[in-house]
């Protein structure tokens, strides 16, 4: 019988599963992923940015955690020899009507601890001179990096330790008892005493499976990118944000220095009806079917139909796009937007149509499930890791 499984092959379930594997020494601790290598989803699809904690709730997991995710994050990358760039943040006012947004932000980030600088349109364009607005707020403290390599190194770590990865196998159902879990795989069945679910897009399926009563349901939204051409590689030096909407989880299409020394445009944020489809018409009919069951995504769209259709529109169409780049980088055109891998993004939705802010994990009695890991999840991977473990200790788990 195994100690531990861990499913899901993405950055938190190899930060989980490494820091468990340090934690209890000669544990037989195996991890499962479905796909053929790891990272291939979510952590596999990010910008790459790795945040300092600018949009989240003072006090809040997300605040703290991305905080000491950042450092962690930038020390991990050094011991491992991953790249990481702090170039630092802009974020960009373009109209007077986000000045009051700006200001919050700004206060926000200062009593996240973050050493901020509000810059105005002047020093703006001496620093960023492609780059247009009415003010900026300067975070020093964020960076980039290589997250996929974070991941192999992870896993590489995990392995060292006494740990054991399995790709191709696919959890298709569980069944526990007073001793442990069956895990049904299409490779045979496991036996384990306790699971940590770290499943990402399917993390509502997995709790479901482990027989949790659900009291939200994943909803996932594509991000589309696109890539500038070469030729504007040093088109900025700073990652260049507008001023995001607080009322979603969503930072708004920005320019983004990527650590490969290119530059990318995006994210948007729409909703895809395929769970792991990436392209604009990407479709499943049983996660299409899901959405449309789920209540509470009929309630948020209700309340965000206008919203919910811009995205849409921005999606369609090109020239849309191009004209939120516009605001802050006036000189893009549509030949700057070349085509660029998109990704997908799980976002746990409550039945009243509230989106869900913060980390969220469910349990059983031999099992915890990471069932929402919202951006900055790849920043906070290493304290989101260690969290999970902590709470397997404080259930007893860990020995």
């Amino acid at each position: 019988m195994l100690d531990f499984i861990i499913v899901g092959g993405g950055i938190i379930g190899l930060s989980t599963a490494m820091q468990l594997a340090r934690r209890a020494p000669g544990a037989a601790i195996l991890l499962v992923e479905k796909e053929a290598e790891l990272a291939a989803h979510q952590t596999g699809r990010n910008s790459g940015v790795v945040h300092a904690g600018v949009y989240y709730e003072p006090g809040s997991l997300k605040a703290r955690y991305c905080r000491e995710g950042n450092a962690e994050t930038a020390q991990f990358a050094a011991e491992h020899g991953i790249a990481f760039d702090r170039c630092g943040k802009l974020i960009v006012a373009t109209r007077e009507d986000e000045l009051p947004r700006f200001a919050k932000l700004e206060d926000r980030a200062r009593r996240n601890g973050l050493n901020v600088e509000r810059i105005d349109a002047a020093e703006l364009r001496r620093r960023e001179p492609h780059i247009a607005g009415l003010a900026a707020l300067h975070v020093p403290e964020t960076g980039i990096t290589d997250f996929p390599a974070l991941t192999r190194a992870m896993a590489a770590d995990f392995i060292a330790a006494g740990g054991t990865i399995a790709c191709n196998t696919q959890v298709l159902s569980l069944e526990e008892d007073p001793d442990g879990i069956n895990v049904a795989t299409n490779s045979g069945v496991l036996r384990t005493r306790h699971l940590i679910g770290c499943a990402g897009l399917n993390a509502d399926r997995l709790a479901a499976m482990a027989g949790i009563e659900l009291d939200f349901a994943i909803v996932p939204f594509r991000g589309e990118y696109f890539r500038l051409p070469a030729a504007r590689d040093q088109i900025v030096s700073h990652l260049i944000y507008p001023v995001p909407d607080p009322a979603f989880p969503f930072l708004g299409v920005h320019l983004t220095r990527m650590i490969g020394g290119y530059v990318t445009v995006g994210p948007n944020a729409v909703l895809s009806l395929k769970r792991e489809g990436y392209s604009t018409f990407a479709f499943d009919p049983r996660d299409a079917a899901d959405i449309v069951r789920f209540s509470g995504f009929r309630r948020f769209l209700a309340k965000n139909f206008r919203y919910g259709m811009g995205e849409l529109r921005n999606s369609l169409s090109r020239q849309r796009y191009l004209e939120l780049c516009q605001r802050y980088c006036p000189e893009l055109t549509l030949d700057d937007l070349q085509p660029y891998r998109s990704g997908v993004r799980a976002q746990a939705m409550f039945a009243d149509g509230t989106l869900a802010h913060d980390f969220l994990l469910r349990r059983t009695a031999r099992s915890i499930h990471v069932c929402n890991a919202p951006s900055p999840a790849a920043t906070a991977a290493l304290p989101i890791g260690r969290h999970i473990v902590d709470e397997a200790a404080a259930t007893g788990f860990v020995a």
